[in-house]
């Protein structure tokens, strides 16, 4: 592949995901706004501190949540735990440039699946097995 083609398959991914990044980047600016961080680093802008950090520890995987990535933002309680989950955060990164608008109702559905298995709907959620296996 061209660099000229490369650019264009990595801009079309990013456009993809744009959904997801842009309410990931609001999410950061509020966090930002209270007094939170951040950093651009390997490909996706990192949010932590402030109001990002509240709603991480209130999503259903609870206060143990590290971080959360939508589209090409990354959203933590604090930089250290950023830099722990960031290759496995990355995964869902590469994830949500493949799935874009899809990457939601992908995700939820998968984890409702693994649920009525009886199973743990995020351990056992295809997404995260991914994740797990390339980053554990």
């Amino acid at each position: 592949m061209t660099g000229g083609v490369r650019v264009l398959v990595k801009l079309a991914r990013i456009a993809w995901a744009s959904p997801y990044s842009c309410l990931g980047i609001l999410i950061g600016l509020a966090g930002l706004c209270s007094g939170g961080g951040a950093v651009y680093r390997e490909g996706a802008l990192e949010f932590y501190g402030g109001a990002t950090r509240w709603l991480v520890r209130h999503l259903p995987t609870g206060k143990r949540t590290m971080g959360f990535t939508l589209g090409h933002t990354i959203l933590g309680q604090n930089a250290h735990e950023l830099i722990a989950v960031g290759k496995h955060e990355r995964v869902h990164v590469r994830q949500f440039e493949l799935w874009g608008p899809l990457m939601g109702p992908a995700y939820l559905s998968a984890s409702a699946w693994q649920w009525l298995r009886g199973r743990d709907a995020y351990r056992d959620n295809p997404f995260e097995v991914e994740a797990y296996r390339e980053a554990p």
